[in-house]
């Protein structure tokens, strides 16, 4: 039976999905089309936040529910958690429900999934496997150590928690790269089985914890001095101890080859903080950005935007794009964009509206909100993304190549006037249109607050003035550890007036060029540390008690 077809018996189905072992990118396109067809969602806890990403807004997750005690209670005393989720998935099975049960790693690996799949075979309920990446695996890869070489390396995975003493002497006496499954508090332990069974005391190893997550952090040692190494770094004792690690043992974990191979954690911005002050719709692309360089952004809209208190005059520019009034049409923000296509909607209008209209674009990311809505612009500047760079490449008005010498130029209620007077200038009349109205945004929670003003965070980008007054009036001022990063002189002067030292100044105005110029800041600051011998540290690191919160 094809486990993806419609199931018209009287049971739903149970897809059995791997979510990998934490780095939400590692999810497969088969793992993201059944997650957004679920009508059940039951995860475990380390890989919920992953998956429900991707399912429905209101898909059930009666796990959760039970782990809450909000409903959906746990069954007596007695019965396991393993059962417990058993019982779940068996229930919602058989009233017909379209199941997901997602693990982390790989549901081929875990033993408990399998008596999951027998119980659902033995009811003739329907089900499938989507593989993952097992942790085993995809850990080591993310820490810059191979598995395998040109050689051909025997690879052998242990998990320390049921492992016998067959299975260490077995280990022991190969050369194998071996893959240890344990917990931080007990690979000591599991390095000292090893030297015990044959290992000698000086193979190299590394331990991962946290692997594929911006909180990965990976020690390089052997198997007779990782102890001291993990208590040097003051990592041991702790009570996070019983946090799951991947330990790699053999020639491949050596300290010289992974030094060039470590891609993931020597990321320029790897694990920082970064508060990101914009709206959520501008704040979209500017985040991805910083993932890719390792970052944790973290969005904190500064600003609201609302329509015209007055809506009748954009009204009548509306209407007279569609009657021929404007030559031109000037976007200077992708909230502009957003207020014509909505007033555009309301009145039945789409992109063909456009027809006979050039259309101008004071940068990328305006350009693309356009395009989005299939309008493709006339003019972008070559230049500076900003209403100077706009001025100049925008054509004077010649009455005779020009019939029409009217600009619609839609704009927030506290634009400057720059453009409005380069345009009249250049002899062209301006309809200088309210398009809509931005405010201060509400209070962030007080869990952010306490994070800005007390240094919990490692960076913060300032995309305009308006943003460095809104973040201060609505959270307060972020600590003197935060890299303070500007998209220009006018930013970074509001941000000195503000009491700010302002360490990252953009070449360009371009929160991407901003964002690049953060990472040449962070990339800058690992080489010193490496340079010096110093440990890589991020900002945030440095206010007092900062290390025993990194290790909470």
């Amino acid at each position: 039976m094809n486990p993806t077809a419609p199931n018209h018996s009287a049971s739903g189905q149970v897809t059995f999905l791997g979510a990998g072992p934490g780095d939400p990118g590692l999810l497969t396109l088969r793992a993201v089309e059944a997650l957004a067809s679920a009508d059940v969602l039951i995860a475990d806890p380390q890989v919920l936040d992953v998956v429900r990403a991707h399912a429905r807004a209101h898909v059930d997750t009666p796990l959760q529910a039970s782990t809450d005690g909000a409903s959906n209670p746990v069954p007596p005393n007695g019965v396991s958690t393993l059962r417990d989720t058993a019982n779940l998935v068996m229930t919602a099975a058989r009233a017909g429900k379209r199941v997901v049960r997602a693990v982390t790693g790989d549901p081929g690996l875990d033993g408990n999934v399998a008596e999951e799949m027998l119980a659902c075979a033995a009811e003739g309920i329907v089900f499938e496997v989507v593989p993952g990446i097992a942790a085993a695996v995809g850990v080591p890869a993310y820490a810059g150590v191979p598995l395998r070489d040109a050689q051909g390396t025997d690879v052998r995975f242990i998990d320390a928690r049921c492992a016998d003493d067959r299975c260490w002497a077995e280990l022991g006496t190969s050369d194998a790269t071996a893959v240890v499954s344990t917990s931080l508090d007990a690979v000591a332990a599991a390095a000292g089985e090893l030297v015990s069974a044959g290992r000698k005391p000086d193979t190299p190893m590394t331990v991962t914890v946290a692997g594929t997550t911006t909180r990965q952090r990976t020690w390089t040692a052997t198997l007779g001095s990782i102890a001291q190494v993990l208590k040097a770094a003051k990592v041991l004792p702790s009570a996070d101890g019983g946090q799951p690690v991947i330990a790699v043992v053999g020639e491949r974990s050596a300290a010289a080859q992974r030094d060039r191979l470590s891609w993931f954690e020597s990321k320029p911005l790897f694990g920082w903080r970064v508060l990101v002050p914009r709206t959520k719709e501008q704040a979209a692309s500017l985040s991805d950005q910083l993932v890719s360089y390792g970052a944790v952004p973290h969005e904190v809209p500064t600003i609201a935007v609302e329509p015209p208190r007055t809506p009748q005059q954009m009204e009548r520019a509306v209407k007279g794009l569609v009657t021929g009034r404007y030559e031109w049409i000037a976007f200077t923000s992708v909230n502009a964009v957003k207020a014509v296509r909505e007033k555009f909607e309301e009145y039945g209008l789409d992109a063909r509206a456009f027809a006979g209209i050039k259309v101008a674009a004071v940068g990328e990311q305006t350009a693309k909100a356009l395009i989005a809505f299939g309008v493709k612009p006339d003019l972008v500047p070559s230049g500076e993304q900003s209403a100077a760079g706009l001025l100049e490449d925008w054509p004077p008005y010649d009455p005779v190549f020009d019939p029409i010498d009217r600009v619609f130029l839609p704009r927030a209620d506290i634009a400057t006037e720059t453009l409005v007077a380069g345009l009249i200038e250049l002899g062209w009349e301006v309809d200088d249109v309210t398009a809509y109205r931005t405010v201060r945004a509400s209070p962030p929670p007080a869990e952010t607050r306490e994070a800005i003003k007390g240094g919990g965070f490692d960076a913060v980008l300032f995309t305009s003035s308006s943003t460095v007054r809104n973040l201060v009036g609505i959270a307060g001022k972020p600590h003197n550890v935060t890299v303070i990063a500007c998209i220009g002189p006018a930013t970074a002067k509001t941000a000195e007036e503000h009491g700010l030292r302002v360490d990252v100044m953009s070449p360009e105005p371009s929160v991407h060029k901003l964002a690049e110029a953060l990472a040449d800041f962070g990339a800058a600051r690992r080489d010193a540390a490496i340079e010096a011998g110093d440990p890589v540290t991020r900002p945030s690191e440095r206010r007092p008690g900062s290390r025993r919160r990194a290790r909470s």
